[in-house]
């Protein structure tokens, strides 16, 4: 995907295969604790009652990563599932907003680097914060603010939450250009984390360990500038 194209071209191709030479694989279950109907997936899904999944109770995702919907024809609500087992839907999310996942795709990584740029406003104007292969926790931890109301996804995949801590609803970012926070269908200009995605053939553990309690004394490894 490249920088040049509109968000709704962008979208459209996001919501296609993963990379060349890549393999998806994910186990929907009908009831919590890995219970009940399964259904397996190894390509986008835009409707998953249509393969008899009246509702999705748990998930193992074999290989990855992938992103699930709220809604049908991959709307609404994102959730990203990395390879992992998630027992309950409170280990997908935690944003209580939402308890329903109706559809997902293969989320498309395809660099081992990452490199993000956070605007202050629309458009790629306004105050800017770039972020080279690293997480970040609390984008106020780092000198920024809680307003990003633009973003490029210049290298890699990455995932905001709107909350400090990767809490709250999730916005995915595949390489390309967000001119708009409507462009990543969030309800307000509010990003207070960030991190990568990262996948087996990147990361040898291929999912997301939480990050141990914030201390004093940060290891920070990747960069960030402001403007």
């Amino acid at each position: 995907m490249s920088e040049q194209q509109s968000a709704p071209e962008q979208l459209a191709a996001g919501k296609s295969q993963g990379g060349a030479g890549a393999t998806y694989k994910v186990l929907l279950f009908e009831f919590e604790n890995f219970q009940g109907i399964k259904a397996e997936f190894t390509a986008e899904c835009k409707d998953v009652t249509e393969k008899g999944m009246e509702k999705v109770g748990s998930v193992i995702v074999e290989s990855g990563p992938w992103v699930g919907y709220d809604r049908h024809d991959l709307t609404g609500e994102q959730f990203i599932l990395e390879k992992g087992e998630y027992p309950r839907w409170d280990t997908w999310t935690n944003s209580q907003s939402s308890y329903s996942l109706l559809s997902l795709r293969p989320l498309k990584v395809d660099s081992a680097d990452h490199k993000l740029h956070l605007y202050e406003n629309p458009g790629f104007a306004g105050r800017k914060m770039e972020i080279v292969d690293d997480d970040v926790p609390s984008l106020w931890g780092h000198g920024f603010q809680d307003r990003v109301a633009s973003v490029k996804a210049l290298n890699g995949t990455w995932v905001g939450y709107m909350y400090p801590g990767y809490r709250g609803r999730q916005f995915i970012f595949e390489q390309g250009e967000f001119k708009h926070w409507n462009d990543w269908e969030a309800p307000e200009p509010l990003i207070q984390s960030v991190r990568r995605v990262r996948d087996m053939q990147w990361h040898k553990r291929g999912c997301f360990i939480s990050p141990d309690p914030p201390s004093s004394s940060r290891e920070h490894t990747g960069a960030d500038r402001y403007w």
